[in-house]
């Protein structure tokens, strides 16, 4: 149902955005991957998308907190394959701190990125897509955006303002074939949550295994972690007719976290 459409992912180098790019892939869209790592790395992953799914990819190297690195990567979609069908927003930083202790640099950089880079991503996107009366936003958000934690100042505010913000994009665009939902997870399993799995277990003197249990049954009731594929089947559900109604909502995936 999706073969032939273009998307752009961000932050799809690796963990979340790695899996639904996947995803999306194996339907047949085509993609703008980006994100920052190994050259080398993002070239095999990006040659790996095309010859597995035997669709086309390009890669942006676009810094996510700047708009016009932001507008350049949607107008290579467009320059690319004639336009953009679909954007995920999905890049984020994290950084944790009680408020008092927060440095402003850390503040200033999740902001930038984790809510201004969505906001520049929606305003590069959303002229083409209205232009061609159809389009999907994707951002992702997280259970941060609908509840909150310590420590996570800047990452709540940000996630929080993701959700309020699809919701305005989703008013302003009802009725013209656009939508916008933001995918809200809990606990994925990513390099990222499982490095900071074997930090707590160094730092608690545990097994990486008992870390593991500790840090799922915590929040997440299911004892069990989301994936990126199952976060890129959710995004493409969002992209078919079947969805062509849902917007301007958050879609929890977190195993009853947010029931609780």
């Amino acid at each position: 149902m999706l073969k032939g459409l273009s998307a752009v992912v961000t932050g799809s180098t690796s963990g979340i955005g790695l899996g639904i790019a996947h995803v999306l892939a194996s339907k047949g869209v085509n993609l703008v991957i980006n994100g920052f790592g190994d050259a080398a790395a993002i070239e095999a992953e990006r040659v790996n998308l095309e010859t597995k799914h035997g669709i086309k990819a390009v890669y942006s190297g676009a810094d996510i907190s700047k708009p016009d690195e932001v507008k350049a990567m949607v107008d290579l979609c467009v320059s690319s394959f004639g336009k953009i069908d679909i954007l995920v927003n999905n890049a984020g930083i994290q950084y944790t701190a009680n408020l008092e202790d927060f440095p402003a640099e850390k503040w200033n950089a999740i902001i930038a990125i984790n809510l201004s880079g969505v906001f520049w991503g929606m305003h590069a996107a959303l002229p083409y897509m209205k232009e061609k009366g159809f389009g999907r936003i994707i951002n992702i958000g997280s259970v941060h955006g609908l509840i909150g934690s310590t420590h996570k100042a800047a990452y709540v505010a940000a996630k929080h303002g993701v959700v309020g913000m699809s919701k305005v994009v989703a008013l302003e665009t009802a009725g013209t074939g656009v939508t916008c939902n933001t995918i809200c997870p809990g606990w994925v399993h990513t390099p990222l949550v499982q490095k900071q799995i074997e930090d707590n277990a160094a730092r608690d003197g545990i097994s990486v295994e008992q870390a593991t249990e500790n840090l799922l049954s915590e929040k997440q009731p299911s004892k069990q972690f989301a994936t990126p594929e199952q976060m890129g089947e959710l995004a493409a559900f969002l992209c078919t007719d079947a969805a062509a109604q849902m917007t301007g909502i958050a879609i929890p995936v977190d195993g009853g976290w947010t029931a609780q």
